[in-house]
């Protein structure tokens, strides 16, 4: 995306076509749909498969000592991402594919030793060491239904220097983020990361517990911001600098020969208007995150079929995952995700449906209500109370965010239940959101809600 805006805005300000083909001359070519047959039928809007490779070969020692690049590269993708254009081109969505996704990479040619080698299951990554770029996509389109149509590899070289020529992205935490095995070290608070410090942000998967989702939900951020720094930065507006950045992206990255900087002009001229918030995005849902398929080592990632159906049948229909909601009120900042917190409501007075419409109000905002509200006990209670075991005093907290003026109760041995008596005071549930939106969900996100504020 960021490359289509810079070539666009070059053309726009009159840059020279030599240099354009120049840039586009740069660009190394291959050809990842060669001989492909049986293909998902064409949707509208765009799709391009995002691969992120190693290549740490070709950093220097002092570079990979540094950002703790050690070790031998390997022949492997870390990162699949489809991205999705939208039609009308006000739209972007981005949908991560976790590396160790169960898959079954259909029939090919072997490209080393020529031999035909059946269908066979794998993990995601294992069809590009085995059979590059064009077994990705197939077992990609395999697996989704979704016809790709360009193809743009990233290694670690490309990544760094599209970052430093961007002049740096601007991060956000709110925890801190700590790995020794990528050397990350971020305290929380804002941060302008280079290229190789935004290479250890979005490598890093020992941060917690969340291991390789954590990492894809950095990734997912880090595009978010990088989406604002291209669009707000004036870079996009300077055609000399311009020219540096188109250079270094499209210099350094690997794509299908049908994307050239005409298609990029075409594309990137739509979607000059593009900010965080025209962005969204999301992970494949996981049914089983052990699972154990015949023919394939160690556990993978089962996918949840149904949800996953439902994504990229909208990607096919060139629909949001999202839906848009005109003038929503902006959510208050809370430690836990609604989304983790069950809730029982009893009604507290003896106003017929009052529980029903505290429990479809904190339901409507993500709180994992039993939807079953009952009378309480004592049918005098004036102010709402959330009732909770010391043990989740943090989602208590978060819980009587979304009910201004109720109390807190400590109640020892409740359990991870909270309890909500509604009192006369009730007036309506407000809106809260986690801290970090990725917190405790597999949903969809936008850019805004995750780019720095």
């Amino acid at each position: 995306m960021v490359t289509a805006l810079s070539v666009t805005v070059l053309a726009l300000a009159g840059v020279g076509h030599s240099v354009l083909s120049g840039i586009d001359d740069g660009i190394a070519r291959i050809d990842p749909f060669r001989d492909m047959k049986n293909r998902p039928h064409d949707g509208n809007g765009t799709n391009v498969l995002v691969v992120g490779t190693d290549g740490r070969d070709k950093i220097s020692a002092q570079t990979r000592r540094r950002y703790h690049l050690g070790g031998e590269p390997c022949h492997c993708t870390d990162t699949v991402m489809i991205v999705h254009i939208s039609e009308d081109r006000d739209r972007a969505s981005v949908v991560s594919l976790p590396r160790d996704s169960f898959a079954v990479a259909p029939a090919y040619t072997d490209p080393a030793t020529g031999r035909e080698r059946p269908a066979h299951p794998v993990r995601l990554n294992a069809a590009y060491a085995e059979g590059g770029p064009q077994l990705t996509v197939r077992t990609v389109e395999q697996m989704t239904a979704v016809k790709i149509d360009h193809y743009v590899e990233v290694d670690f070289t490309s990544f760094i220097r599209t970052v430093d020529v961007l002049g740096g992205v601007r991060i956000c935490t709110v925890d801190p983020l700590k790995d020794s095995h990528t050397g990350l070290d971020l305290a929380p608070g804002q941060h302008r990361l280079d290229g190789g410090r935004a290479l250890q942000y979005v490598r890093s998967r020992h941060v917690d517990a969340a291991s390789d989702f954590g990492r894809m939900h950095r990734q997912q951020r880090f595009l978010a911001a990088l989406i604002e720094q291209a669009t707000s930065s004036g870079v996009l507006l300077n055609p000399v600098k311009l020219r540096d950045v188109a250079g270094t992206v499209l210099r350094s990255v690997r794509a299908d020969r049908g994307f050239g900087a005409g298609e990029m002009i075409d594309l990137g001229r739509a979607m000059r208007h593009f900010s965080p918030s025209s962005s969204e995005f999301t992970t494949v849902p996981i049914a089983d995150r052990k699972y154990r398929a015949r023919g394939v080592a160690g556990e993978t990632l089962k996918w949840d079929d149904g949800k996953a159906r439902r994504i990229f049948t909208a990607l096919r229909a060139d629909r949001p995952l999202a839906p848009h909601v005109a003038k929503r009120p902006k959510a208050v900042r809370v430690p836990v995700a609604p989304e983790q917190i069950r809730v029982q409501v009893e009604n507290g007075t003896m106003t017929p449906g009052l529980g029903k419409r505290v429990d479809a109000g904190l339901a409507a905002t993500g709180f994992a209500t039993t939807r079953a509200p009952v009378n309480a006990a004592d049918r005098r209670v004036r102010r709402t109370v959330v009732l909770h075991d010391p043990r989740w005093d943090r989602s208590a907290r978060s819980l009587a965010a979304a009910l201004p003026g109720s109390e807190l109760r400590a109640r020892p041995g409740l359990g991870p239940t909270l309890r909500v008596l509604a009192g006369a005071d009730f007036r309506e549930v407000r809106r809260v959101r986690a801290e970090d939106p990725y917190r405790g969900e597999d949903g969809v996100v936008t850019g805004d809600q995750v780019v720095c504020e």
